[in-house]
């Protein structure tokens, strides 16, 4: 099995030398500046593995449920989990597995709205104060000192607060939280890219600011940025729940995964499957974007 990995093109013009015939074991370059590895870790299978359950969960989930994760039956609440219930069921004697499920799609399309806020807004801000400099970099760097001086936890609830109280609000409050993040690491990596020679050569060749910021400098130093923004997912899925289960989400009877950790709490001494359940989805999946983010990383600074 194979996989595409990001490296860094330390190459002047874009030009890939062969690597020569290719052999079991060998990394294979290919003209994109991807380099492919012979074998993928045990530990990055399975977290791939898991993203690929919840993100079926998120868009067919009727396919591995079919009860209604707002209904209930008043006579079967808190039943243990078992074969009829394989999470068990709530106060209400809703099926926790089904409201797992279906609140799988409100979290993963929340937390990719907040990463999406986070690379296009910081990103921008990041390339055009790193590629400009001047006093452009200098105002963008003081918003961003700001920014980062405020923890992003409550800089998400103070955001949500001003929005309103909804999921969406709440995906919008992470991705500004996550703004100076990636605004100062792209900055950064625009500072590195721009020195090269290959930079040099194309303004030599007479290449316009535009077309260079777009053609040569923001492919390379995108690349770090991409691998901050799976990271950044596992990060506003915790976030989001955070704040559903502070009350800033959307209301019962949703099934946000925070808002079930919420809900069970109260129950937690008799019926402690309503807290673990949801905690332990939550964890899994932040750990296994966690584990690609890593590996993203690592074989991008090969």
């Amino acid at each position: 099995m194979t996989a595409a990995i990001l490296t860094t093109d330390e190459s002047a013009g874009g030009h890939q030398q062969s690597d020569g015939p290719n052999h079991a074991g060998q990394d294979i370059s290919t003209g994109s500046g991807l380099r492919l590895r012979g074998r993928i870790p045990l530990s990055v299978g399975i977290a791939f593995t898991v993203l690929a359950i919840v993100l079926a969960w998120s868009l067919f989930p009727d396919l591995f449920t079919s009860r209604n994760p707002a209904a209930g039956v008043p006579n079967r609440k808190f039943t243990s989990p078992g074969l009829n219930y394989w999470l068990g069921t709530d106060h209400l004697g809703r099926d926790l597995l089904a409201r797992i499920i279906h609140g799988s799609a409100s979290s993963m399309t929340s937390a990719l709205i907040a990463v999406t806020i986070g690379v296009v807004v910081g990103g921008l801000m990041g390339l055009v104060g790193g590629y400009l400099g001047g006093w452009i970099d200098a105002v963008l760097g003081r918003v961003v000192d700001v920014l980062l001086a405020i923890p992003s936890f409550l800089l998400a609830v103070i955001v949500v607060t001003a929005l309103g109280y909804d999921t969406r609000n709440a995906a919008i409050a992470t991705g500004l939280s996550a703004v100076a993040v990636f605004a100062r690491l792209m900055r950064s990596s625009v500072l590195q890219v721009r020195t090269s020679v290959f930079i040099e050569a194309a303004r030599v060749n007479g290449g316009s600011g535009i077309y260079i910021l777009f053609r040569h400098i923001l492919p390379n130093a995108v690349r770090p940025v991409l691998s901050l923004a799976v990271l950044q997912f596992g990060l506003a899925i915790l976030t989001i729940a955070g704040l559903a289960f502070l009350g800033y989400g959307d209301p019962p009877p949703a099934s946000d995964w925070g808002l079930l950790v919420a809900d069970g709490r109260e129950h937690l001494l008799h019926a402690p499957w309503l807290v673990i359940a949801p905690g332990l989805v939550i964890a899994i999946v932040v750990l296994a974007v966690s584990r690609i983010s890593r590996w993203l990383d690592q074989g991008r600074n090969q």
